[in-house]
């Protein structure tokens, strides 16, 4: 047993210009970001487990409006909000998700409901739905997610693909993630990612973050991984298993084997980031799109968050 712990969090990836966001709104995302870390800090200095405290860092992210997962998730091309979320835990792999699911107020909790109480590993659609209702989880009425700043976003991208078209999407509607990666007092790592997707997605679309090895992984092996960004291309890409890959077979630090597959990524179209922690609670938070809200906490209880290339702030 080692008394050190960390955690390590996102709130979503993409086109995030300094001068398009106020003083106030920049102050909210920082605060938002402390909140989920001193959540899931609390279960660590507790003696939790890295799975609980990656639950708790991210209901802290899926309960903000600010972000995108949960309430305030973002609208589908028919202006209906679906939500996909995923857990795993490093030490045996087991791992349970849920995708298009609308109505449990925290899908992070959906998806832990399916590893821990079924034979399953993925539900989906009304067979997931009926499965959170039959586990007793607490469900929200519609107007709890809404969220006028999100259904704005869609009437926009509507708007513009009538004229542009959906393939010309912008980068700023492709992303919006929460994540959390964290090691705990045992050496045991887990990971969690929760979403409402991409904004204007056709109906039943599922990006990467309920798709293990592409935006969820942890094995104690290797790493523990949350990934944000166009998710199609970290599922072709298999982006998370890719890095606990090479951190396995080629003996790669985590830091390398991160900030390789995400500049890989980005050359192929692939924008985004991830946030990594491997089992000496090191972690790796790269990205490359112009911004990624993120953030970390040790053992000291101290919270650094960050959205720019910038280096992360202390409170």
């Amino acid at each position: 047993m080692n008394d050190s712990f960390a955690l390590a969090i996102h709130g979503g990836a993409g086109t995030m210009r300094p001068e398009a966001m106020t003083p106030a709104a920049e102050a909210d995302y920082h605060a938002g970001l402390r909140d989920s870390l001193r959540a899931g800090h609390a279960v660590l200095r507790a003696g939790g487990t890295a799975l609980d405290a990656v639950t708790a860092a991210v209901m802290s992210l899926e309960d903000n409006p600010l972000f995108n997962a949960g309430r305030g998730a973002v609208f589908t091309h028919a202006g209906l909000q679906e939500m996909d979320a995923a857990v795993m835990t490093g030490q045996d792999r087991a791992a349970g998700a849920v995708a298009g699911i609308f109505g449990p107020r925290n899908p992070v909790q959906a998806a832990r409901a399916v590893m821990e109480h079924s034979e399953h590993v993925f539900l989906i659609g009304q067979g997931a739905l009926d499965f959170c209702r039959n586990q007793g989880l607490p469900f929200a009425p519609p107007d709890y997610f809404y969220t006028e700043r999100r259904w704005e976003a869609l009437q926009a991208e509507l708007a513009r693909q009538a004229v542009s078209g959906a393939d010309t999407r912008d980068d700023a509607a492709k992303h919006g993630t929460v994540g959390a990666v964290a090691r705990d007092c045992l050496g045991n790592l887990a990971a969690a990612t929760s979403t409402g997707g991409m904004t204007a997605k056709l109906p039943g679309r599922v990006g990467d973050s309920p798709v293990f090895g592409a935006g969820t992984w942890a094995d104690n092996a290797s790493c523990a991984i949350s990934a944000t960004g166009h998710g199609e291309f970290f599922i072709r890409w298999a982006a998370a298993h890719e890095v606990a890959a090479r951190m396995r077979l080629r003996g790669d630090t985590l830091e390398a084997a991160a900030e390789e597959v995400v500049a890989e990524l980005g050359r192929v179209g692939g924008s985004g980031g991830l946030i990594a922690i491997d089992a000496a609670g090191r972690i790796a938070l790269p990205f490359n799109s112009q911004g990624m809200y993120r953030g970390r906490i040790g053992t000291d209880g101290i919270p650094h968050t960050g959205i720019y290339r910038e280096a992360l702030q202390v409170e």
